[in-house]
């Protein structure tokens, strides 16, 4: 079973309600395409601040490794580090893009693929919606007044003997 966030677009300025078919499922996890060719992967999903900061980052990593004398290897592996930190967080950035651009982070919904995973979001969703209406029982009550004056002051309790999590019988929580 897979977990997936749900992110609603911002609305257009002639719609109401938002496009289902726009909606995105982000699966939490692993991203095996974002180990593999990562400035692709980030361009792919217009994480154009994500792919600046990984260029950055990158040559930084890489021009710091050639001044000390690092050999190949150690460049290489450098490399694959940096590739599998972005796999293990393709999730994370791609959140961090789609909150960018203003999108609504709407519920979190299991499946055991996408398509179930939509299909008991969506399900859920619709029921929802048709049901959220505005309460019929009246006009909204005033809450009751907060207390003014100076802030009462509580005796400290006395202590007790109680040794552990257990409390005595009887006396008060």
């Amino acid at each position: 079973m897979s977990i997936y966030t749900v992110h609603e677009p911002p609305l257009k300025t002639d719609e109401s309600m938002p496009d289902p078919e726009r909606f995105v499922f982000v699966r939490d996890g692993f991203s095996f395409w974002a180990f593999l060719l990562t400035p692709l992967w980030m361009l792919w999903h217009r994480l154009w601040l994500v792919f600046t900061g990984y260029i950055i980052v990158a040559i930084a990593l890489q021009v710091g490794l050639v001044l000390i004398g690092a050999p190949s290897a150690a460049r290489i592996t450098v490399w694959v580090l940096l590739s599998l930190l972005i796999g293990f967080e393709a999730a994370t950035l791609r959140r961090f893009g789609l909150a960018r651009r203003r999108w609504k982070n709407v519920g979190i919904v299991v499946g055991d693929d996408r398509e179930s995973a939509e299909r008991r979001f969506f399900d859920a969703w619709v029921t929802k919606s048709w049901t959220h209406e505005a309460p019929v029982d009246g006009p909204m009550r005033p809450s009751p007044p907060r207390p003014t004056g100076p802030p009462t002051l509580r005796r400290p309790q006395a202590p007790s003997e109680v040794i552990g999590l257990f409390p005595e019988p009887g006396t008060p929580r």
